[in-house]
């Protein structure tokens, strides 16, 4: 029994932050500086009390209402966040009983960033290829918006809040339209991606609240995010060629029998440094998230979802997905789309 990517569906939040509002804040950037860093217009954002479980429940609504699968169908739900709701419980049971899913399903969350929705797909795929389940709901969400300082154009330009749904089903017809995979794991580049306090390891405090100047002009707690955004991008440039070039040996291809290739969507300069260092050619590689910015987990899924619905993917093609980032982690896969 095979396992195959059935649907998937995604949703923003309302609230946009756009550049225009940005060079207003940033006064020595603007709007054009802004998006040929970034590639990105705007990004949305999610309101304060609107959490990842309010975006993924909203995204599962959506693969429901279209048809793909009914609630009573799902047998396992896979809850991919780094901005759960609570330290416990995890947010995939919230999420199940909003959904009204059964109550006698698995459900998990899984802590990982822009790798995620790759390590979602393998998790999936071996619930499905080993009988356990026959419908897995794998839901990619995240807020980073929550941990970002104002004052940090470095991060603000980029992320955006969303989610997505993805039904991975079971298909006997086929056997291998999700794999083989490639995985990558660096806890040496923990610190340059980091929401240093707030968890268990530094407890929030009125000391950890305090924002510091970083030399820069950003004004930075340790409950903010922080980006090491040169060595961020050096560990790409070093991974991703390289887990490329595992998974087409793996796979038994070349650049060129690949139909598509998408990337997680981290930002434009960066994925086409990428795109010319592994020589993919400009009309494979696929660049889209100009309107909602880096949603971590979320970008893989977009992504697909937007080139499905122009049909510049259709079913049958073979596409390579590839997620990077944060922990430092990151993973790589085929699949065939249905």
């Amino acid at each position: 029994m095979g396992a195959v990517i059935r649907a998937i569906a995604t949703h923003l939040p309302s609230r946009k932050l756009t550049n225009a509002q940005l060079a207003e804040e940033y006064q020595d950037w603007a709007v054009d500086k802004i998006f040929e860093k970034t590639g990105i217009s705007e990004r949305r954002i999610a309101e304060p009390g609107e959490c990842a479980s309010d975006l993924g429940v909203a995204a599962a609504q959506k693969l429901f209402a279209g048809g793909a699968c009914t609630p009573e169908a799902i047998d396992f739900l896979l809850f991919c966040t780094q901005t759960p709701d609570y330290y416990l419980p995890a947010t995939a049971c919230l999420v199940q009983d909003r959904l009204g899913l059964r109550t006698n399903i698995g459900g998990l969350d899984f802590s990982l960033g822009c790798s995620g929705y790759v390590y979602g797909l393998a998790l999936a795929k071996a619930l499905v290829e080993n009988g356990m389940a026959d419908n897995v709901l794998l839901i990619t969400a995240d807020t980073y918006s929550k941990f970002l300082n104002p004052t940090d154009r470095g991060v603000r330009t980029i992320f955006g809040d969303g989610a997505a749904a993805t039904l991975i089903a079971a298909d006997p017809g086929h056997e291998a339209a999700i794999g083989p995979f490639v995985f990558g794991t660096d806890g040496r580049g923990a610190d340059k991606l980091i929401v240093p306090a707030g968890c268990s390891r530094l407890r929030p405090s009125a000391a950890t609240s305090q924002e510091k100047d970083d030399g820069t002009g950003v004004f930075r707690s340790p409950e903010n995010l922080y980006m090491d955004g040169p060595e961020i991008f050096n560990f790409s440039l070093r991974a991703v060629p390289q887990v490329v070039g595992q998974l087409l040996e793996k796979s038994r291809m070349k650049v060129e029998e690949v139909d598509h290739f998408v990337f997680h969507q981290a930002n434009r300069f960066m994925l086409e440094q990428l795109r010319r260092k592994i020589k993919i050619p400009a009309e494979k590689f696929l660049i889209n998230m100009g309107s909602y910015g880096n949603t971590v987990a979320a970008t893989i899924p977009m992504a697909l979802e937007i080139a499905l619905d122009q049909k510049l993917i259709k079913p049958g093609d073979r596409v390579m997905l590839v997620g990077f980032g944060v922990g430092y982690s990151w993973a790589a896969a085929m699949a065939n789309l249905v």
